[in-house]
């Protein structure tokens, strides 16, 4: 990593700079799924949270993912410089001194660990902590520039915001808590790979070993259908222990067999490659939107079913 990135034209910094420093797509995501996890956790436990302290259990999580954000645009900024879709974030851009976006970074990271301990409990708030530094260090600093299987163990980092939901009403993280984790581990590989296919040159010009820069695309759309085939497996594991009824397992089942179809099709293209079709590429784009819709719905299922008592276990239908 250079001390200083390629500055582009150097603009005055607004409110919206600062919040795009946090990632809030990816926030919205975290805060979602640590939600989920949260409210699954008081209906299969039986505790119930107070809602003022869930409220900033959650709000705690959103700072956390808040920080790790900042983090991660700190140290990439040189990279992010030189990548046609990163190069207006607001540290390339100029907006933004790396060096408040690293304060940031740091500050939220301690006042959302301590605001989880205040509301929660010690789990929870270490499982935060924890999170922060999987994205922020080991994911960031190491893993993204020195594997090609960097998303596929920093997928980690983004899948523990629902056993962190599920810590801070309980104390505990059982087995249900880490279904909800493996989830998200193995959405995440198809998820973005699917994205790289069409990012790859970008990857190729900074030197990160994104999958298709080191193995080719046709590897990278076996290893998306290959995780899409894991991922349906393993999304049908809250039916097994009951934490998933029949609207999850109907949502789970026929979103899941729609994921398989995508890439299946995908697969069969040269999307990525250089004599790929504009259709093909298209599909790939496809895909990784497809996939963003498809874990929202999966957790939005288990979110109704817990949160409004409908959840029929799949038993009783076969009873």
């Amino acid at each position: 990593m250079t001390d200083q990135p390629i500055i582009s034209d150097v603009r005055p910094a607004t409110a919206g700079d600062y919040v795009q420093l946090l990632k809030p797509r990816i926030m919205l995501l975290v805060v979602f799924t640590a939600f989920v996890g949260l409210v699954a956790a008081e209906s299969v436990s039986g505790i119930a949270m107070h809602p003022f302290m869930a409220a900033m259990a959650t709000l705690a999580v959103a700072l956390g993912s808040g920080a790790a954000g900042a983090i991660n645009m700190w140290y990439d900024s040189d990279i992010d410089a030189q990548m046609t879709r990163t190069a207006t974030r607001p540290i390339p851009s100029g907006a933004v001194p790396r060096e408040e976006a690293l304060s940031l970074g740091l500050i939220l990271s301690a006042a959302s660990v301590m605001l989880m301990w205040l509301a929660s409990n010690w789990l929870a708030a270490a499982l935060l902590a924890f999170s922060i530094v999987y994205y922020g260090v080991i994911y960031t600093m190491w893993l993204k520039r020195a594997t090609p299987q960097n998303i596929v163990i920093g997928g980690g980092a983004g899948a523990f915001p629902p056993v962190i939901g599920w810590a801070a009403v309980t104390g505990t993280v059982p087995q249900d808590a880490w279904i909800l984790f493996a989830i998200i581990f193995m959405w995440t590989p198809p998820h973005f790979w699917a994205l790289s296919l069409l990012a790859h040159k970008e990857y190729e010009k900074v030197s990160v070993p994104m999958l298709p820069v080191t193995h080719g695309a046709a590897v990278t759309r076996r290893q998306i259908m290959v995780y899409t085939l894991v991922l349906f497996a393993t999304t049908m594991l809250p039916l097994v222990t009951g934490l998933g009824g029949v609207i999850y397992g109907a949502t789970a089942g026929l979103l899941g067999l729609g994921f398989i179809a995508l890439s299946g099709r995908l697969l069969m293209t040269r999307a990525g490659e250089a004599d790929a079709t504009p259709t093909e590429n298209k599909l790939a784009a496809g895909t990784f939107a497809f996939s963003i819709f498809y874990l929202f719905a999966i957790y939005a299922a288990l979110l109704v079913e817990h949160l409004f008592g409908l959840s029929i276990p799949v038993s009783e239908l076969l009873a």
